[in-house]
């Protein structure tokens, strides 16, 4: 089968045709039919990651299962699945206390070596998936089963970026309705937490972007206001649009500290500060100390949205199916395997939305 391999950061990938690997007991083998490509990929790509190379990268993606494990019960073949970024075996102390993120079966599933290259050596899959190929064995922790008329492009999307972003208003942060809201960074997680903040009922939602065309993807999804941190004084923007006080809840979706303290500086007293943002290994964050403790803004951090994947993948493929979230407005470029160097580079340059591999 076909399978993308990163062998050394800054370079493309290989795409090459490598044996399907075996099942474990509890593995399942399914048939990639669409894959977004994510931010965490292009970090690992160029080394602001700390997985090691050779890797297989995407983990945004959904599939047909083709193949069980003796010991799979989660799932059958046949059965339309999501990926998930996170596994959750939802029977550990973290899944039965609604953190799923942070399941104990996470270093596993994500350190296992997947893919057997032609020179011996063994490939990892990003985050324990590897949709970047024909195919991929996973954990059965790590897919869920979804029944939905929802096309594939817009089906893998719910993998990583659009739970990460819808989850990080509903779940992490508990955006209500009436609250003024400030997204820093609006390619596909950060438009997915504008949705989010839309369907929580937020009266002021103001999208930060230097792309345009980003920009103006959020106005069509339900941003109020656009910023261009080019040209205005943002602080002073968002003040000006939330009375002078700063916005209820600020995010950060890019990973960059220096937009980190931004997002801090922009949130009201008493607001909430959410980071969403993949930062680069070996980044730290700095805040002013007096202003951290004093003015009582709460600080979160957000891993996948808070989502609780086997309850949230089915809730949000339902917000997909009514209409309030709208997924066609995420995908951008639609390209094939062998393209995938180009979406890369397309996500490089801050094209589009959201590129998917179908």
């Amino acid at each position: 089968m076909r399978v993308c391999v990163a062998y050394r950061v800054g370079e493309p990938l290989v795409v090459e045709d490598l044996p399907v690997p075996a099942l474990g007991p509890r593995d399942v083998l399914v048939r990639v039919t669409a894959s977004g490509i994510c931010h965490t990929d292009l970090n690992v790509l160029e080394g602001r990651s700390a997985l090691p190379l050779p890797i297989v990268p995407g983990h945004e993606g959904c599939g047909i299962v083709e193949e069980v494990g003796s010991e799979v019960r989660r799932t059958r073949v046949g059965d339309r699945v999501l990926a998930s970024v996170a596994p959750a075996c939802g029977a550990c102390w973290w899944c039965l206390n609604g953190v799923s993120t942070h399941c104990e079966l996470n270093p596993v599933v994500k350190a296992a070596p997947r893919f057997e290259l032609a020179d011996g050596r063994w490939a990892g899959a990003v985050c324990g998936c590897g949709t970047f190929a024909d195919a991929m064995v996973v954990h059965e922790a790590s897919v869920v089963p979804v029944e939905t008329s929802l096309p594939d492009e817009q089906l893998a999307l719910l993998g990583c970026g659009v739970t990460t972003g819808l989850g990080a208003a509903l779940n992490t942060a508990e955006v209500r309705p009436g609250s003024s809201v400030a997204v820093i960074g609006c390619g596909g997680v950060g438009q997915s937490v504008v949705q989010g903040a839309r369907i929580a009922g937020a009266a002021t939602i103001v999208a930060i972007d230097p792309v345009a065309g980003r920009r103006e993807a959020c106005l069509r999804v339900g941003a109020t206001h656009a910023i261009d941190p080019g040209a205005s004084d943002v602080l002073a923007e968002v003040r000006g649009l939330t009375g002078g006080r700063g916005a209820d809840y600020t995010f950060e979706v890019v990973g960059r500290p220096e937009l980190m303290v931004q997002a801090f500086d922009l949130a009201r007293p008493a607001g909430t500060v959410t980071f969403v943002g993949m930062p680069a290994v070996g980044d730290t964050l700095t805040l002013p100390a007096i202003p951290a403790v004093f003015s009582g803004k709460r600080i979160a951090g957000s891993v996948v949205g808070g989502a609780q994947i086997l309850r949230d993948f089915p809730r949000y493929v339902r917000l997909a199916e009514s209409g309030l979230l709208d997924l066609s407005a995420m995908v951008s470029h639609r390209i094939s395997l062998a393209e995938i160097n180009d979406g890369i580079d397309a996500m490089t340059r801050g094209e589009g939305v959201r590129t998917v591999v179908v």
